[in-house]
């Protein structure tokens, strides 16, 4: 989930909400891309996937096992750490027992060329797209066009959180934290709550079809650690973009972790998938 540019993630924060991602992401996006897939003759007759900000190899591990035959998965991080154990922590097999081979690939991925990615069968990322700029994706979306790739992009965050039982002060770190997610990081306006929606417009400008999913987080008392680590970040984040919070975060904070550790606190992370295709083969249609 790294790019040049941008925060490198733990690999324990990484573990953490692995099993969280792999629940939320969009099953119902699968069925359309393995229809593409199996439409489009494969390069060197072995599906060839791009995961970009690969972290520790999550969103391979998830979708490899959803696509069939042999694979060859180019893993994508500026943490040269991550890339060392990428092989070992990616499956060998894909889902219906074909190879599976990996490539560590340590650089920056805003540059990369349709030259880059020709062969290409699939472009992915999880929790990528809000850390990029509308240009980042703009180019994104043109070198894809250019590979004549599927895209699939999952976990992108939509600014909107429900925390149940809710706190007066909710509202005021959610704003918080989306200003925060949209700041300027070294001459870089990321997109964070609007990644989904310019990315959507960006494929559509470049000759995709788009289709969009929903994939929250559900966060209960099974998830109390992941939901403990995630408020510590959320506050922080919001803290940082408005320094005025600090002073009731503290007690904001103590009143949110005592829930999680009771087990009555929960939480929906909102987040939305995309799935783009060319030649405008799947739909539009959003939930």
């Amino acid at each position: 989930m790294n790019t040049v540019g941008s925060p490198r993630y733990a690999p324990e924060w990484l573990a953490l909400r692995e099993d969280a991602d792999a629940r939320a992401r969009a099953e119902e996006l699968i069925g359309p891309l393995n229809a593409f897939l199996a439409d489009t003759p494969a390069s060197g007759d072995r599906l060839t996937v791009h995961d970009l900000g690969c972290g520790t190899g999550s969103m391979g591990r998830w979708l490899s096992a959803r696509l069939g035959g042999p694979q060859r998965w180019f893993m994508y991080d500026r943490d040269p750490a991550l890339l060392e154990n990428i092989a070992a922590r990616m499956p060998r097999e894909a889902g219906d027992g074909s190879p599976l081979e990996v490539v560590p690939q340590q650089r920056d991925i805003t540059r990369l060329t349709g030259d880059d990615l020709a062969g290409t069968s699939l472009v992915t990322a999880s929790a990528l797209l809000d850390l990029l700029t509308a240009d980042e994706v703009e180019s994104l979306a043109a070198s894809c066009a250019a590979a004549g790739c599927a895209v699939l992009l999952a976990l992108s965050v939509e600014g909107r959180v429900e925390l149940e039982p809710s706190d007066p002060l909710d509202e005021e770190f959610a704003a918080a934290f989306d200003a925060h997610q949209r700041r300027a990081d070294a001459g870089r306006r990321l997109l964070g709550p609007d990644a989904a929606e310019a990315a959507t417009a960006a494929f559509e400008r470049n000759g995709f079809s788009v289709l969009t999913r929903s994939s929250p987080w559900q966060l209960g008392p099974q998830e109390s650690g992941l939901t403990a680590q995630w408020l510590l970040g959320w506050v922080a984040a919001a803290c940082a973009q408005e320094p005025s919070l600090e002073a009731a975060s503290e007690d904001y904070l103590r009143r949110r972790l005592d829930s999680c550790e009771a087990g009555t606190l929960r939480a929906v992370v909102h987040h939305r998938d995309l799935l783009a295709l060319p030649g405008g083969t799947a739909g539009t249609a959003t939930a």
